[in-house]
């Protein structure tokens, strides 16, 4: 809490700076020439930087509220501060740059190193990363920051099979090749990764996030065998990005101390992410789907799946774009996300009938945005469950209302 507090006066210190000088501290100007994808994202934010210092700050806050009802059973009002994150980078010399990305999340609750390493470019389609590393699975993994989103919860397939922003210590290569209107791009990284407690876990079925509770990857393998995870995507100029990524390994303890307990049990996940924006009606779409397969030891029942999926689909229309309520190039967007996850793909052995355990959710939204680094949201969501039998779903609906900005 101490650093909390230090870190908080440290910012309001540099926020009076700027108030009484605004040329010694300033806002780095993005770079817009360049077609941009979504591996870009970690340094493609805004960031301020006190005069000739070669670091700069950054970071984003989300402020929400709710009010859901389940099955005609509501618990009111609530209101949530989800996440205050905070990024700071810096040019160590030329070539050489680093990034890191502190996330406290539930009111400072959480603290979490979500991102954190050193970048040596050699060439355009060779560089060297390596530190505490985001793992490139999907796009959203990468590209999660709030103030992007036109909705105010993350995508369930983001967040319950791929692990919201997981990241782990590693190292790896990233590079990039460009022409006029196409651009292509890969990335491989070797990573400490999951461990068993994706089926040993309190939701009693198989659940990848489990793994996030183990501050241990940061220190050492669960198992000794890395964690790979490659992706390669190609944007074009007006047609948009498509990008490929799988992230695979050996999620279990099978030796100790040359003592063999169990063979090698492997976890992979595939994915493929889409986005564009179409010229005539400046429609944003965005779209995401995972699968994930699970080597699922004999000795669990059927609720622990082998096999899940997921994925969501965003559309996003502007509205009106003119100067409102006194703000420059302010944006009205109408919004509607529609996504589903199964997270147990099959049939039971004896009876042959379906496994269910799936969610099937509608979002529709409106934002305003009064400047791109900033959106307030209105959401209403509206999601079907139904349990590992099939019993009629569980639908849940409320509304939610909030903002989320960089500063």
């Amino acid at each position: 809490m101490k650093k909390i507090l230090s870190f908080l006066i440290l910012l309001g210190i540099g926020q009076k700076l700027y108030a009484q000088d605004s040329a010694f501290v300033k806002r780095l100007p993005k770079d817009t020439s360049k077609l941009k994808m979504n591996m870009d994202a970690v340094y493609n934010r805004p960031f301020l930087q006190a005069g000739k210092l070669p670091v700069a700050l950054g970071g984003y806050l989300e402020a929400n509220s709710s009010y859901f009802v389940s099955d005609g059973i509501s618990e009111g009002l609530s209101f949530q501060l989800p996440r205050l994150t905070i990024f700071m980078s810096s040019t160590i010399k030329k070539r050489i740059k680093f990034l890191t990305e502190i996330e406290l999340e539930e009111g400072g609750k959480e603290i979490n190193i979500e991102f954190a390493s050193m970048d040596i470019e050699l060439h355009p389609l060779l560089n060297l990363r390596g530190g505490v590393i985001m793992n490139p699975i999907g796009a959203f993994n990468q590209n999660h920051d709030g103030p992007k989103w036109e909705f105010i919860s993350r995508p369930l397939s983001a967040t319950t099979i791929i692990p919201s922003t997981f990241s782990n210590a590693g190292l790896g290569i990233f590079g990039k090749y460009g022409r006029k209107k196409l651009i292509w791009a890969y990335e491989l990284y070797f990573t400490n990764g999951f461990d068993d407690k994706i089926i040993s876990n309190q939701q009693n079925r198989t659940w990848l996030p489990a793994s996030k509770t183990n501050p241990e990857r940061f220190e050492e393998s669960f198992n000794g065998i890395p964690l790979v995870t490659a992706k390669t995507a190609v944007r074009h100029r007006k047609i948009g990005e498509l990008g490929i990524s799988w992230m695979g390994g050996v999620y279990n303890k099978f030796e100790e101390d040359g003592l063999v307990l169990d063979k090698k049990r492997r976890l992979d996940l595939l994915a493929v992410d889409f986005n564009s924006t179409l010229p005539a009606t400046k429609t944003y779409i965005n779209g995401e789907w995972v699968w994930a397969m699970a080597d699922i030891p004999g000795t669990y029942s059927q609720q622990f799946g082998n096999k899940l999926h997921g994925g969501f689909l965003d559309i996003v229309q502007p509205i009106l774009q003119r100067t409102i309520l006194g703000w420059d190039n302010s944006t009205l967007n109408l919004a509607l996300r529609a996504e589903y996850v199964d997270y147990n793909v099959g049939i039971f052995k004896e009876t042959k009938g379906n496994i269910y355990d799936h969610v099937y959710a509608l979002i529709p939204g409106i934002s305003f945005r009064p400047s791109q680094q900033t959106v307030i949201r209105f959401n209403y969501r509206y999601s079907w469950q139904r349990d590992i039998l099939g019993n009629p779903a569980a639908k849940t609906g409320g509304i939610q209302f909030g903002f989320s900005t960089y500063f």
